[in-house]
């Protein structure tokens, strides 16, 4: 007998033995040794350019900051998108790249970014600062620890936050350590004007002064015999004390004036700060840990967590560390979550061939199961692919799969066993007759999900390893099936002895198969009427698919949610605090909330990869809240939504859980494109209303918020050149009464602090301090009344924040379904609103553009379906390779649209939206659909061949698929349970139970049927 793959893997016990064991303890010791993550990690494209230019008006920014660096860094080839937010003093640029450029094309892009925002430099305006280009704005750091201290000063907290990064640096598998929430100390110099005014000392004598003592600078060295002598004079302070004892006399003066005499000298915190935070009501810095990649996170997580147990008896009695975020207990869960569904779904795969295939093909094909996953570990260890939501989720797709081929040769074997033939020979018949069409049919099932693997946008990248373990887990099916399952059932089975002249029993004379033939060849009789009720139902099934939800991704379980909150633009930031404690305090008395942490002035660091911290303005706070389970997510949304719009009128919200999958702002935008601000204010304030006269529309806003005041002292330039005043005279002065003038710098050991002048606080009290200002006139070399150089003042308003995209000016309308409920999704709001906001008339040279989930959900799609003609272009030459015929192939395509029937069923049954996971869903039914549909036409030519009657032909081959293509069916259905009550993948769970169920039916029936017209075979009866 010719040898075959079965039969050498049959009589080479020890390699078979050999391989079964790498599979078994390599699988075993590689999953373990598996990275573990939360989400699987995407490259957030995202590096920021931020310049600061003191003193200047938005659209002064904007123009003379804004508009030279984006015009240099769009001529980057790898630019996808350049946003920027010009506001007072300071320009924010976003450049986002395009989605080709994964992580290792990026390092050498952000060097030539840097390079382009140097060459500009040059040619910034005098008073512009340095650009920074911020490129680790997407570090992730999965622990965010929050540090307080009732009684602490933040000196005494930020030395002891100090001493815990230094620590947690040297901890195996942490990547970065960074502190947030830090005030900037300096040293005030506050000086009374009416004490200099009455010495007749200038301000530009102490700030020379300041500016000049402190300075470290050379003095040079001299020789002395054969050493060499660095010269270094004392002078600099060495303590803040020191600088009171500055001499302020003019040269020539008799009497000695120190700095003392007429300032007080004091430590402090910067007045205004740009970041507070808070933990549980007490004032907080955050410790943010990033991890190294590749590592697995949990084990980092334990290292972590004793060594913070290790130097407790370091830590000063009353600071306590909390948590705001911990990534290694969330992935720790959710990887065990994960695994106890894999667990369950391989434990309900086993129990259902047990019972439908009998205690030894079960128990054979479990084993070939459990050594196809435990393979694929091995696979997943050398190709770096982590445990996590999407890897897990691909296993469990998988499980199902993973055992048709299995199914298909143990059938085989059993057959041939009934019919007499040995354990070779029935092995070698099965695989020699099968091997080809199933390697076929698994090639078509992972190159089904060939578009998630080869779309290059960010949905895509968080999608990828969904492609990667499916190519390996289902390419390793089929290689178990052609050489370990035979194997193990010459193991497992006992050959039957059949007599000669004795018929062989009919193996399909059982209940099941003699239903089905009595089914089909009513169907068979009936070809066209039978295609006619599907296509019917077909129709149906697309009617009811516009009723269904759409959603992109779903949010997800973590128990945590979060507001932010937007004050009227210009509000102090103290403000902003106030207002977040008095939130904070009422929320902390709710029921079922473990802690809250809130932070004025920006978002928190990115502790998580789908969470966007919000940029920097003064007017934004945020609060996140953490309660005991998801169940009292949002019943404790409903109640902070009912306290504020009580309590706090006058202040704009978001209520917003936490997202699965890569995100956007805000789920709805409206992006108005043009000129002129008060035009683009115009066509906001219809779309707002149109969005505020929706029901199920909140969080309705937009990103230029409201115009601010400001005061604007006309400057007398004649008069002013008399007194030899300068505008810059009459800025410092202003600056240094209301805000403190920076003059100079204090060195305290490794500290760098400020020296900032500035009047004591009862002389600069509010606005009217200025009606009795004096400035120093150097041509009279006295003080005189500020009012002598200044004409009047006026309260004008400007735009705060001018907001452009692309180089051109954009205001965004923003808005969200109401997060309270789940029956209103984005997709439906937008279709809503769309319309009504599109028929608005706008000007010559304004248009509209959408954002939001619906840009994303376009692209990520967009994506998908550039890859998919090309997959499905491979998969049906695939099936034509497969057959040598045309006819053959298009019979197994046409059953895939009819998969839209079971799909359009199950989503409108379990109320459950059709999104991105639904779609990679129903890529994966078609995959599937045509695996069974190849095999079936497979056999059907096999009867043919052998001389049977082409009727009789068709209905034996049904007949001989039934149990195989039911068993399949049922394994991938079940198999998917697990997956039921998890949010993300709950979509895609139900489109493959009940795509596959109603398809299998498909498989069964329509694959006869339109074989029977298409190759215009007679009826008659079998």
């Amino acid at each position: 007998m010719k040898q075959t793959v079965a039969s050498y893997f049959i009589n080479n016990k020890i390699i078979s033995w050999m391989l079964t064991l790498i599979f078994l303890i390599g699988g075993t010791t590689s999953f373990f040794g598996l990275g573990r993550l939360e989400d699987p990690a995407f490259t957030l494209k995202d590096a920021l350019v931020i310049t600061s230019y003191p003193g200047a008006t938005p659209q002064q920014v904007e123009e003379e900051v804004t508009y030279p660096l984006e015009k240099a860094v769009q001529q980057l080839v790898y630019v996808d998108e350049v946003t920027s937010i010009s506001s007072r003093g300071l320009s924010q640029i976003t450049v986002t790249m395009k989605n080709n450029y994964g992580p290792d094309d990026l390092p050498q892009i952000w060097d030539e970014l840097r390079r382009k925002v140097n060459d500009v430099r040059s040619s910034l305006p005098p008073g512009v600062g340095d650009p920074q280009v911020i490129d680790d704005f997407g570090d992730v750091f999965g622990v965010l620890l929050a540090i307080t201290g009732e009684g602490y000063s933040y000196k005494e907290l930020s030395d002891y936050v100090d001493f815990l990064r230094r620590d947690l640096e040297l901890v195996d598998g942490v990547g970065k350590v960074q502190v947030t929430g830090t005030q900037q100390e300096q040293v005030f110099i506050e000086m009374s004007m009416r004490r200099l005014s009455n010495l007749g000392i200038s301000p530009d004598t102490l700030d020379s002064l300041l500016a000049t003592q402190n300075i470290v600078s050379s003095a040079g060295a001299l020789r002395h015999g054969d050493e060499y002598l660095r010269i270094h004079p004392t002078g600099e302070f060495e303590s803040v004390e020191e600088l009171g004892n500055l001499i302020l006399n003019e040269a020539g003066s008799q009497e000695l004036i120190y700095l003392k005499d007429v300032a007080d000298i004091k430590r402090g915190y910067q007045e205004v700060p740009t970041n507070v935070l808070m933990y549980n009501g007490q004032q907080a810095l955050h410790l943010g840990v990033s991890f190294a990649d590749g590592v697995n996170v949990v084990e980092v997580g334990e290292r972590l967590e004793r060594r913070l147990a290790e130097l407790k008896e370091n830590q000063p009695i009353g600071i306590d560390i909390g948590v705001v975020y911990a990534q290694p207990v969330e992935v720790d869960t959710s990887v065990k979550g994960f695994v106890v569904s894999l667990g369950q779904a391989v434990a309900i795969v086993i129990i259902v061939l047990l019972f439908f295939m009998g205690l030894r093909s079960g128990l054979l094909i479990g084993l070939i199961l459990l050594l196809t996953v435990l393979g694929t570990f091995i696979f997943m260890k050398y190709f770096a692919i982590d445990l996590q939501r999407i890897s897990l989720g691909a296993l469990v797709i998988a499980l199902g799969m993973l055992v048709d081929n299995a199914i298909v040769v143990v059938e085989g074997i059993l057959i041939g066993l009934k019919k007499g033939r040995t354990r070779i020979e029935a092995a070698s018949d099965i695989v020699t007759q099968t091997k080809w069409p199933l390697l076929g049919a698994t090639v078509i099932a992972v190159t089904a999900f060939a578009p998630i693997g080869l779309s290059d946008d960010s949905t895509g990248e968080y999608c990828g390893t969904l492609f990667t373990v499916l190519l390996i887990s289902l390419m390793l099916s089929w290689f178990t099936a052609i050489t370990l399952t035979p194997f193990f059932a010459s193991l497992f089975f006992k050959e039957e002895n059949v007599e000669d002249g004795k018929a062989v029993e009919d193996p399909y004379n059982g209940m099941l198969f003699v239903v089905y033939k009595k089914f089909l060849d009513i169907c068979m009789k009936r070809a066209y009427l039978t295609m006619i009720i599907l296509v019917g139902a077909l129709v149906a099934a697309l009617y009811g698919f516009t009723l269904l939800k759409q959603s992109f991704f779903p949010s997800s379980t973590t128990p945590m949610f979060m507001v932010d909150v937007w004050m009227p633009e210009g509000t102090d930031i103290r403000a902003t605090e106030e207002t977040l404690i008095e939130l904070e305090s009422w929320i902390l008395e709710q029921p079922n909330v473990e802690y809250v942490n809130t932070s004025s002035g920006k978002g928190v660091q990115r502790f998580m990869l789908t969470y966007a911290p919000e940029k920097s303005y003064s007017a934004y706070g945020e609060v996140i809240i953490r309660v005991k389970d998801y169940e009292s997510v949002v019943p404790t949304m409903a109640s902070i939504r009912e306290h504020i719009d009580a309590d706090f009128p006058n202040i704009q919200y978001k209520l917003k859980r936490i997202e699965l999958g890569p995100s956007s702002g805000s789920k709805i935008e409206a992006r108005i494109v043009g000129a002129d601000p008060t035009i683009l204010r115009t066509i906001a304030a219809q779309v707002t209303d149109i969005l505020n006269a929706d029901p199920d529309a909140v969080n309705v806003r937009h990103d230029w918020r409201e115009r601010t005041k400001i005061l604007e002292p006309q400057f007398n330039e004649s008069q002013a050149r008399r007194y030899g005043i300068t505008k810059r005279d009459v800025d410092e002065l202003l600056m240094m009464t209301f805000s403190g003038l920076n003059v100079g710098v204090y060195r305290d050991g490794t500290t760098l602090m400020p020296i900032v002048t500035r009047l004591p606080e009862q002389e600069r009290v509010d606005v009217k301090t200025i009606e009795g200002m004096k400035i120093w006139s150097p041509v009279l070399k006295d003080y005189i009344p500020l009012q002598q150089v200044i004409l009047g003042y006026d309260l004008i308003w400007e735009d705060p924040l001018i907001m452009r995209e692309n180089r051109k000016r954009t205001l965004t309308v923003l808005a969200d379904p109401d997060p309270l409920q789940d029956e209103v999704t984005a997709a439906t709001l937008q279709k809503r609103i769309q319309p009504l906001v599109e028929a608005i008339e706008l000007p010559k040279g304004y248009y509209i553009e959408w954002g939001g989930e619906y840009e994303s959900s376009g692209e990520a799609q967009e994506s998908l379906f550039t890859t998919m003609p090309m997959g499905y272009l491979f998969m049906f030459l695939v099936t034509v390779v497969l057959f040598n015929s045309v006819k053959d192939s298009l019979i197994v395509w046409l059953t895939v649209p009819l998969a839209v029937i079971g799909v359009t069923t199950g989503l409108l049954l379990l109320d459950t939206p059709f999104g991105f996971m639904a779609l990679l869903g129903f890529l994966s039914l078609s995959g599937m659909l045509i695996k069974n549909g190849i095999v079936l036409i497979d056999q059907i030519n096999i009867e043919m061949e052998s001389g049977k009657d082409h009727y009789n032909a068709i209905v034996d081959a049904a007949v001989s698929r039934v149990r195989p293509v039911c068993m399949a069916a049922i394994t991938t259905v079940l198999g998917m349970l697990p997956l039921l009550p998890d949010v993300f993948f709950k979509p895609m769970a139900v489109t493959i139970m009940f795509g596959l169920g109603f398809a299998t039916v498909l498989t069964l029936i329509v694959v006869p049927v339109l074989y029977r017209i298409f190759y215009k075979i007679k009826y008659h009866p079998a």
